[in-house]
């Protein structure tokens, strides 16, 4: 079996990740992949109409966008040491786009058995309006089965 878990770094996606290693410590059990999503939008709703994007501006969002990737990093080093406790052996993910179509997408080219992740990720509020990951994967994944940890 190869196991796909998701993680962002949130509580519930931190049980996901407890979850699969228990899982993983069992027989059949040939591959493990933790994977992080980040959808990178660069977010320019607060100018004003027809304003300007200075350098300044972009040097902001590089930066921004700098301090995410070790944030990922980080999320991804605490992530892969609850394996490695364990001694089981396994890889980190990297993606950027919209996290359920990725996470789906991953599973099916890499043929992922099953998918385990949290119920809820870091940004709740944004949820209730559009919709959870957890959701989404459950309805687009057809070939791997998937758990939900809550």
């Amino acid at each position: 079996m190869n196991i796909l878990v998701c993680t962002d770094g949130s509580e519930h996606s931190q049980k996901a990740v407890e979850k699969a290693s228990l899982i993983a410590e069992g027989p059949n059990v040939d591959e493990v992949a933790i994977i992080n999503v980040f959808e990178d939008k660069l977010d320019l709703s607060f100018l004003p109409l027809g304003a300007k994007v200075t350098e300044e501006d972009m040097e902001n969002f590089e930066r921004l966008r700098e301090e995410n990737q070790n944030e990922r990093n980080k999320i991804m080093k605490d992530a892969l040491k609850v394996f490695e406790e364990k001694s089981i052996k396994a890889r980190t993910i990297l993606e950027e786009g919209r996290p359920a179509d990725t996470i789906v997408k991953v599973a099916t080219d890499e043929g992922f058995d099953l998918i385990v992740l949290g119920s809820r990720g870091l940004n709740s509020l944004k949820k209730i309006y559009l919709g959870s990951v957890s959701s989404a994967v459950i309805q687009e994944a057809q070939n791997s089965s998937v758990m939900v940890v809550k």
